[in-house]
């Protein structure tokens, strides 16, 4: 939750149709909103290129497992924070950015870093839905990441097991979906339930304070050898100074959790 309410609303960023994008700051944080109080994503002023929140973070868990991704996919852009960060950390990596409120989209381009399109970065204006249906992106996706929530954050606007098996079919082989649940309690086993009818392994880790949930899903199960992971761990927080340790502590408890 913002700390405070957003500012008033900027005609730039309050296209008619979709709810308006609004900021607000507090001790050097900008923040998100899509015209409530519902946090959508935030940025440190002195870090703008960093992930500011702790479950944005924790979406970057696919790291683990794909290390040299050719095609990352963003579905909801929120403060565009996973989006930069994909762009300026994997250089060999098409960024492809999906959003349906063009408010959001120009909110990000003006106060978020977001950067204009060039041959890496693609930031569409469409429905997710739409994309992830079109058999033109099945199978050419390495890392999928799914954020979508509209202005009352009630929980993902997408949930279906049709949405989850469209999601799954634009993987290709070994690729590796992270998604974020949030909301009424009902969401996350409906949520969880329709991954495992769809993707061969889905994992998540305990529940950070702000009470999201990332889910990892796997399109192939991978062999979780926590020694290896731990080595990774270590190169992620060298290279893209992310917490990963704490990720294969929190795949850890998971396994411990649900043996048998």
């Amino acid at each position: 939750m913002p700390p405070k309410s957003p500012r008033s609303i900027d005609p730039r960023f309050a296209q008619p149709g979709h709810p308006p994008a609004t900021i607000d700051e507090f001790e050097g944080v900008r923040f998100l909103h899509l015209g409530t109080s519902w946090v959508q994503g935030a940025m440190r002023l002195s870090k703008p290129d960093a992930i500011e929140l702790e479950y944005v973070q924790m979406m970057m868990m696919w790291a683990l497992f794909q290390a040299a991704p050719r095609h990352i996919v963003q579905l909801g852009l929120g403060s565009a924070a996973l989006t930069k960060f994909c762009y300026q950390r994997f250089p060999e990596a098409r960024v492809t950015a999906v959003e349906l409120n063009p408010n959001v989209i120009a909110i990000c381009r003006a106060l978020f870093g977001l950067p204009e399109d060039d041959a890496r970065l693609a930031v569409r204006e469409m429905n997710a839905l739409d994309f992830v249906l079109d058999k033109a992106n099945h199978g050419t996706v390495d890392v999928l990441q799914v954020d979508l929530y509209d202005e009352e954050a009630r929980g993902p606007v997408l949930d279906t097991p049709e949405f989850y098996q469209a999601c799954h079919d634009c993987l290709k082989e070994g690729g590796v979906m992270t998604t974020n649940v949030f909301g009424e309690f009902s969401n996350y086993d409906r949520n969880l339930l329709a991954m495992e009818a769809v993707f061969d392994a889905v994992v998540w880790l305990p529940e950070v304070h702000d009470a999201n949930i990332v889910v990892l899903a796997f399109k192939n199960a991978p062999e979780l050898d926590f020694s290896v992971l731990y080595e990774r761990a270590a190169e992620i927080k060298r290279r893209l100074n992310l917490p990963a340790k704490n990720w294969v502590n929190g795949l850890k408890e998971w396994m411990r959790d649900h043996q048998g």
